[in-house]
């Protein structure tokens, strides 16, 4: 699957550089609105700053004439010409067409029509695998929407940005993918990534003032740069800092990246590892193949034979014995394996991906939200000034319910004072919820226990300092009514104590804040977090009138300390389950989080972590800061949890697990999570709240940031590639077979027990639905009972090559029985002989197929039918059979007759031989496996 477009734009140069299709007679939107002001803007396309576009009805409007936000590529092909090309880009395909023009010149018309129909047959079957494989291929590019935080009608909501119009009013934040090209009317700190467009690896600044015309008269056209267009988010380009609102002003093909779109029409996918390797091993076999099938042709003319038979034959056996096909099959496999873990909420980006997920043997995950269900709910707080110590934290579940007015101190009043308007999160009518972070939504809920109102409409807020990890604080200042500014703070609570000089008593006045209360504010908080509480430190900052400098990181000092917040967010139920699998499995579970030790330890033992000495078991951020990544790896494989960690940390982490040789699932969520995402074997983000950075870097989403879907994806991952082995086995016992019939008849001299048409059936069988089918089987959960697969490991391992040899011995014995016993019945060839032998191996290929679904369970086990594809596949490969048996036209192409139920019981019995061969070889391997706990079969 190929990578975003916007970057592959970027891979192929196609930077600012290249869009001078644009002129001032017919400027972009981009360039026509950066030199308006914002009021301008809202005022062309007709809609409020505040509130968006007016009404539904201007939308539908706008939709009608500017259609949908997407820019999709033209598939310049017909189908139809893709059909005829496959007829000519086979060589093997175009002898069977010379093939069928020497019978008919020489009189042979039966065998010129016969040989024609095979051909469109085999070509038809190959055309669908292939066309299948492009089909879920581009169904996988479509699992991951883009979406946005649109407001209309003055309602924000989450929508498809496919659904933008101009004039429309956005919002956007750190990590989101900008949806459209917008006029920015708001800007606080805020910084776009422009690489995947100008090329430029350095984040731009953006602000809403626009661009002045005048700056840009000596520019050729008066053309305004794209880079220099500061007051525009272009579409496809992501936010790296800060946040903002913006309107609509280009959409789809008539954006900036629109043009670079119309550049790069295709784009050249790569083939996966997994497909390379198929490549090679088909290559391979053909030169394996081709080198007997020259020895059979050649000793079948020397022997005297028609040199046109021998020639048909040879052609036949080439196209049934080489897999061409068997890249294909893998990547259909290999989709519709990844839409499968799609539905089971795992969204895998990169085919390759799913390769490597089979050999995962450590698991880095964050904490909030993914191992824990991501719902903060504030459950306690305290304040120094009415509460003391730690023996009065302020349990807010068992202090009086909803109304919890009687607790309302001055310095609790304060504290919820500080939690609303330190708060980006928004309320949304049409979802009648809080939109935002989870701890601001818990922080704005709380409120409503206490029987307070959303302040925020009441202040103005004038300047902001967003959360980041380094600082590990958010700061607002905002003026009131009466004109008194303030800077409002809260963060880890380290952070705000170590920047707390006063507190906030239960007199709302402040107080000096000693060493020994700041002893017991820290005290409180390890009770809290030790609980496994997530706790955030809230303080406030009166400025003195007429102070008006910019609000900067320095300016945070002198704080008054207001009081503490615990928030709950417990574990997700299904993780316990989940970390006991994968533990089986020998995969190694860490948890990261920037919560406090405390808080980390007390998480992990409830889902199930191993925690026996906390001393070992736990690494701190700041432990981390002084190791090098050699000390790091020499301890690391002890170590369960990574507290008070920054996603800069992360980076170490990956590094330090690779550097031992393991194989690294990450999970992020965050911009700066992109990085260790990027690094690691398997970047996972989180589909919920991860933002687009962290999409675009990962190899999977998870759509419900369950951390329990990792272990679906991984067993999906393992189940896959069992499932290619298992086809593989089957596709290549029936060429080693085929092969082998023809040439031990030959060296025999013997006449060739199956025609060129027969052969070109087998080899459809082979490609076709049912061994398509073995690709779709269930996965079975035993998979992670198993190690992690080595990533040197090969498909083709020794045990499948045992097996498949021990499947086509069975054929080929049991045809050539067949073949001999009806042949020595009258001493001479006939069609009977010809169709006991042909049918005797399509039902011995029939049989393997149903051994060949499971590698060591019975297919009692499993159950005959739990797989319905390969059911409806096998029934219609034995219609087909009885058709090429029994219908007079079929007679004629296949050179058949018709057979009585007794031989058809006979031959049923004798090829069931190689299906209960099968069941006796993994028997053994249960037995085994029973005998010896450490015993594993690879296949």
């Amino acid at each position: 699957m190929s990578d975003n477009p916007f970057d592959l734009a970027a891979n192929r140069g196609l930077d600012a550089g290249n869009l001078a299709a644009e002129s001032p007679s017919k400027p972009s939107p981009s360039l026509e609105y950066c030199t308006k002001s914002i009021e301008e803007t809202a005022s062309c396309l007709t809609t409020d700053l505040n509130s968006g576009l007016p009404s539904a009805n201007e939308v539908h409007k706008r939709q009608e004439v500017y259609g949908s936000n997407e820019i999709l590529s033209e598939d310049e092909e017909p189908l139809w010409r893709k059909f005829l090309k496959t007829f000519v880009g086979d060589p093997l395909i175009l002898l069977l067409m010379g093939s069928a023009a020497v019978s008919f010149i020489m009189g042979n018309i039966d065998d010129a029509v016969s040989i024609t129909l095979a051909i469109i047959i085999v070509v038809t079957v190959g055309f669908v695998q292939e066309y299948r494989s492009e089909k879920s291929i581009e169904a996988l590019n479509k699992l991951v929407p883009a979406e946005c935080h649109l407001i209309r009608c003055g309602q924000e909501s989450k929508v498809l940005a496919s659904v933008l119009v101009p004039g429309d009013l956005v919002r956007f934040g750190v990590g989101d993918r900008i949806p459209a090209d917008l006029r920015i009317a708001d800007a606080v700190d805020l910084s776009i990534d422009e690489s995947n467009l100008t090329g430029e690896n350095e984040p731009v600044h953006k602000s809403k003032r626009s661009v002045s015309k005048d700056s840009y008269n000596d520019m050729p056209g008066s053309i305004v740069p794209l880079a220099d267009r500061t007051c525009i988010a272009y579409m496809g380009t992501l936010v790296r800092e800060g946040h903002g609102r913006g309107i609509v002003v280009g959409t789809a093909k008539n954006t900036a990246f629109g043009k670079v779109f119309e550049m790069m029409n295709s784009i050249e996918k790569p083939k996966t590892p997994l497909q390379t390797a198929m490549d090679k091993l088909g290559k391979d076999l053909s030169f394996v193949s081709f080198g007997l099938i020259g020895m059979i042709c050649l000793i079948g003319i020397l022997q005297g034979r028609s040199w046109l038979e021998m020639f048909q034959i040879s052609v036949s056996l080439a196209v049934a014995a080489i897999p061409e096909g068997l890249p294909i099959i893998v990547t259909v496999t290999l989709a519709l394996g990844v839409l499968r873990m799609a539905k089971r909420r795992a969204i895998i980006r990169r085919l390759p991906s799913v390769e490597t997920l089979g050999s995962v043997n450590v698991i880095c995950s964050d904490k909030t939200g993914t191992l824990t269900a991501n719902h903060m709910t504030v459950s306690k707080i305290w304040c120094l000034g009415s509460m003391s110590n730690k023996s009065n934290i302020l349990n807010l579940n068992k202090a009086g319910g909803s109304n919890l007015k009687k607790h309302l101190c001055e310095d609790v009043s304060t504290t919820l004072r500080i939690a609303n308007i330190c708060n980006n999160s928004t309320y949304s009518q049409e979802h009648v919820k809080f939109l935002g972070n989870p701890t601001d939504i818990a922080l704005l809920e709380v409120l409503r226990k206490f029987g307070l109102d959303d302040q925020r409409q009441k202040v103005t807020r004038l300047e902001e300092i967003p959360f980041n990890s380094k600082r590990k604080f958010m700061a607002v200042k905002v003026k009131d009514s009466s004109g008194k500014t303030t800077i409002y703070v809260k963060g880890a609570y380290e952070k705000i104590v170590e920047k707390s000089t006063h507190f906030v008593n239960t007199e709302k006045k402040t107080i000096k804040l000693d060493n020994g209360l700041k002893n017991v504010i820290t005290d409180c908080a390890n009770t809290m977090a030790s609980e496994g509480l997530r706790t955030l430190a809230f303080a406030q900052l009166d400025l003195p009138n007429g102070s008006d400098g910019p609000l900067t990181d320095a300016n945070i000092n002198g704080l008054a300390f207001a009081g503490l917040l615990g928030m709950n967010d417990p574990p997700r139920p299904t993780v316990k389950a989940a970390v006991e699998r994968l533990s089986e499995g020998s995969v190694h579970v860490i948890m990261i989080t920037g919560d406090a030790e405390n808080t980390a330890v007390n998480i992990a033992r409830q889902i199930g972590i191993p925690i026996v000495n906390p001393e070992t078991a736990v690494l701190t951020g700041d432990k981390l800061d002084h190791m090098t990544e050699d000390q790091l790896a020499s301890i690391i494989d002890h170590v369960s949890i990574f507290a008070r960690a920054t996603p800069e940390h992360k980076l170490n982490i990956v590094s330090a697990l690779q550097k031992r040789g393991d194989i690294v699932a990450m999970t992020g969520d965050g911009v700066n999570d992109a990085p260790a995402l990027k690094l690691a074997d398997i970047g996972i983000s989180m589909g919920k709240m991860g933002t687009d950075v962290a999409k675009e870097a990962s190899d999977m989403v998870l759509t419900d940031d369950d951390f329990s879907t990792i272990l679906t994806a991984i067993e999906e991952g393992k189940g896959i590639f069992n499932n290619i082995q298992n086809f593989l086995s089957f596709q290549l016992s029936t060429s080693v077979a085929a092969l082998s019939l023809v040439a031990i008849s030959t060296a025999f001299k013997l006449p060739n027990p199956l025609n060129a048409m027969q052969i070109l059936w087998i080899n459809i069988l082979m490609d076709g639905p049912p061994a398509q089918s073995l690709g779709v089987e269930a996965v079975d959960h035993e998979v992670m009972k198993k190690p992690p697969r080595k990533r040197t490991d090969k498909i083709l391992t020794p045990d499948v090559f045992k097996r498949l040899l021990q499947s086509a011995a069975f054929i080929i014995v049991g045809t050539i029985y067949v073949f001999i016993k009806e042949m020595n019945e009258d001493g001479e060839i006939t069609a009977r002989d010809t169709t006991m032998t042909f049918t005797c191996f399509v039902f011995f290929d029939m049989f393997n197929a149903l051994a060949c679904r499971h590698a060591t369970k019975s297919i009692f086990e499993i159950g005959f039918f739990a797989n319905k594809m390969f059911n409806y596949a096998v029934g219609l490969s034995l219609l087909g059979q009885f058709c090429a048996v029994y219908v007079p036209f079929f007679q004629r192409i296949f050179k058949t007759e018709s057979l009585s139920l007794g031989d058809l019981v006979f031959l049923l019995t004798l090829s069931s031989s190689v299906f209960f061969g099968d069941e006796l070889r993994k028997w053994y391997i249960r037995k085994q496996r029973t005998s010896d706990p450490y015993y594993y079969s690879v296949v």
